[in-house]
């Protein structure tokens, strides 16, 4: 029994969420091997062999895998896919993306979002937006997960010594191209990674009271910023600051949530934050059943009375 983890990366060094991959890859059961599939990726492959728990590192070196995409990426799975039992991936965006594809051309059902190994065909999912948890069995010969990297520790990135072999690359795909992309640039913290957010709600009432009552907050404590569904749909906070069931899976260590009543698709998507901070004036509101400290109070006065006591 091995397990494959698709290995993200920027063709230099491997993002944090493969590491949460890999703990529970290993937690299937047998070795563990990565794929770092990329363009002059040599970098992300040693990286990735200094992971401790991997055995092997299967590097594919080809132009058309520079950027990750997905038909080209799904096309070099495939290909090693008949030699492992767990083929796992991050429940991110590029994870969301290709896993489907694999599990489909593999004739497999997909376990997506797990958030617990209990044996390697069995694993323990979130539903109805983390109120029920589903245990399901997966009885295909291949299995595809997705891993919800909040409910796993991440593998320590240095201590491994796996050997790192060159795979001959599958050649790109001629219907699709890279035409290019732009990247929003943040001097800040990445949202999923960061260990401190700081978010925002629709009680806010406009990007100018984002800047004026979040962003100093957030300087103080060298946090990441977020925001509610509703404040993001409102226009004050930019789709990238999205968290809950349909933006992004976050657990710091701290999250402060200003203005937010914590809807049940908001608290799907912070409610494993280690310590959670509440700042409503309604002291009904939902986010309050959550918090480890909750402070009924208007936050126009208590967020800034609070960054003037940081």
């Amino acid at each position: 029994m091995t397990s494959l983890v698709i290995a993200e990366h920027d063709n230099t060094s491997i993002k944090a969420a493969t590491l949460n991959t890999i703990t529970a890859a290993l937690q299937c059961g047998g070795d563990v091997h990565v794929l770092v599939a990329g363009h002059n990726a040599g970098a992300a492959a040693t990286a990735a062999a200094q992971i401790a728990g991997v055995a092997k590192v299967m590097h594919a070196d080809e132009a058309g895998l520079a950027h990750g995409l997905a038909e080209n990426v799904t096309a070099q799975v495939l290909s090693i896919a008949a030699a492992y039992s767990h083929i796992v991936f991050a429940a991110t965006a590029s994870g969301k993306n290709i896993a489907p594809r694999v599990a489909a051309k593999l004739d497999v059902g997909q376990v997506s979002d797990i958030t617990k190994v209990l044996s390697p065909d069995t694993f323990e999912r979130p539903i109805y937006a983390g109120n029920a948890m589903a245990t399901v069995q997966a009885t295909d010969a291949t299995k595809v997960l997705t891993v919800r990297t909040t409910g796993f520790d991440p593998a320590e990135a240095t201590g491994g010594s796996a050997a790192v072999d060159s795979i001959a690359a599958v050649a790109a795909a001629a219907s699709i191209s890279f035409l290019g992309s732009e990247i929003a640039r943040n001097d800040r913290p990445e949202l999923t990674s960061a260990k401190i957010i700081v978010s925002g709600g629709r009680a806010l009432g406009s990007s100018e009271k984002f800047t004026e009552i979040i962003t100093p907050l957030a300087d103080k404590l060298g946090a990441a910023m977020g925001a509610s569904r509703a404040a993001v749909d409102a226009g004050y906070a930019p789709n990238d600051w999205q968290v809950g069931q349909t933006g992004k899976i976050v657990a710091p260590q701290l999250y402060v949530a200003c203005g937010i009543s914590g809807a049940i698709q908001h608290l799907a998507g912070m409610k494993d934050s280690k310590v959670i901070v509440a700042i409503n004036k309604d002291a009904e509101a939902p986010i309050f059943s959550v918090a480890d400290y909750g402070l009924v109070a208007d936050l126009f006065v208590a967020a800034p009375e609070m960054t003037a006591a940081l």
